[in-house]
């Protein structure tokens, strides 16, 4: 039993040793994939993030709160703001030609005399809470009671820019207005009511505070290498569902299927002898890629993946996800009749069950019923196990109902194989 699943194992290395071609493209792209996407993605998870945005500011107001605007903008690290072109002054006409062209992202349009209307307003407000409270009308000198019209800050945004970026930005602005309304509410009550009798505090009474986990009393905090190295690293593993399953046909197609028949070998060895082949390829892909991101990356300007007591876990991870891959290709490339079949149904079933699984969206970002599809998705369980070692400090034992599932997809798929496989030799 055991010579004929080596001699089974060795037949599929022959097979993979004839198209090296084939399988250098199976390791290579892979990690080539990896460092392009985690070097792309790497600024979102920076705190301080060395590429600003450049943005356009349009400043009609020329006081206190166009001047905080710029001011918080600057200090976020984020923008770079632009206030002139050509040594020329920016005007709102311009700024939205340049946005709406994809030159620039963002435009943040200042009306005229806000600082002094918002002032305007606040001291009405206060007067009619002062008057009402019975002290004396100081402020009926210093504002009037004029109509004070609503302002807008307009902003303008290139068409091709994700809602996310929109709703922060958006966010930010309304913050940094709210906190200059309330500054100025409470200035005008200390003036109204005397320097000497009122000192309001304006720091904000709530504030927030992350508190982050700790293994060692080290804190984990993520970063885009814990993030990619697992989803890619699942991407490629899956990936190998297109060479197997089109290997399975080239055996159909050319007689070695039926010749290896005609042996006293049960398609059960054979399909073991596969199995054990590309789970190795698998294991070899995931310990690159790992390699990769612990070496190589620190000399890309990225963080090396902290591997320190995770490996075995992780390389547990790799074996079950392997598995369900395997069992995918075997499944597809015993059904598949051509090669035809075979390539362009896995790559777009293995794109497929990477979108849902949250290999490139999170799933908590997906809409109620795509997250409950994703539950179904193998690279979904993949990939939560390892996010469950890397980042949530899990035992052996929490990964359970993972690998149980990853698993349990690796028998469905083998079982349906062999049966339908039996059932059609005997028609």
């Amino acid at each position: 039993m055991l010579y004929k699943l080596w001699m089974s194992v060795y037949k599929e290395f022959l097979l993979l040793k004839r198209d090296m071609g084939g399988v250098v493209t199976l390791f290579l792209m892979p990690l080539v994939l990896i460092i392009t996407v985690t070097l792309i993605q790497d600024s979102s998870y920076k705190k301080e993030n060395d590429v600003k945005i450049p943005i356009l500011l349009v400043d009609y107001d020329k006081g206190n709160v166009s001047k905080t605007i710029f001011d918080n903008l600057q200090k976020s690290n984020v923008f770079s703001v632009v206030t002139s072109l050509d040594a020329t002054p920016i005007t709102e006409a311009v700024a939205k030609e340049a946005v709406f062209k994809g030159k620039y992202q963002l435009a943040i349009i200042i009306p005229s005399h806000l600082s002094t209307d918002l002032q305007a307003k606040i001291d009405q407000n206060v007067q009619k809470i002062v008057s009402s409270l019975g002290f004396a009308d100081s402020l009926a000198t210093k504002s009037n009671t004029k109509l004070v019209d609503q302002k807008e800050v307009k902003l303008y945004f290139d068409p091709a820019v994700q809602l996310s970026f929109k709703s922060g930005v958006m966010n930010g602005i309304d913050k940094m207005i709210s906190q200059i309304e309330t500054k100025s509410i409470y200035t005008t009550f200390q003036e109204q009511l005397g320097e000497e009798d009122a000192k309001f505090e304006q720091k904000s009474f709530i504030t927030f505070k992350e508190i982050v986990p700790k293994i060692n009393n080290k804190e984990i905090r993520p970063n885009s290498v814990q993030h990619n190295v697992p989803a890619w690293t699942l991407f490629a593993i899956f990936f190998i569902v297109i060479p197997l399953s089109i290997n399975m046909v080239k055996e159909k197609t050319q007689g070695t299927f039926i010749r290896l028949r005609t042996n006293p070998v049960s398609n059960k060895i054979v399909l073991a002898g596969k199995t054990v082949m590309y789970l190795i390829i698998c294991l070899i892909q995931f310990y690159m890629m790992v390699a990769v991101a612990i070496f190589l990356f620190p000399h890309l300007g990225l963080p090396a993946l902290n591997v320190e007591g995770h490996l075995i876990l992780m390389s547990i991870v790799a074996l079950f996800s392997g598995l369900a891959a395997i069992g995918f290709g075997i499944l597809l490339g015993t059904i598949a009749k051509t090669q035809e079949q075979s390539a362009p149904f896995g790559a777009t079933a293995v794109i497929i069950l990477a979108a849902i699984g949250g290999v490139w969206v999170p799933v908590f970002a997906m809409p109620k019923i795509m997250q409950i599809i994703a539950q179904s998705s193998p690279m979904n369980w993949g990939l939560e196990a390892f996010y469950d070692v890397l980042l949530r400090n899990a035992t052996f034992w929490d990964l359970v109902p993972e690998l149980f599932l990853l698993f349990l997809f690796f028998v469905v798929t083998t079982t349906l194989a062999l049966l339908y496989d039996k059932k059609k030799r005997a028609v």
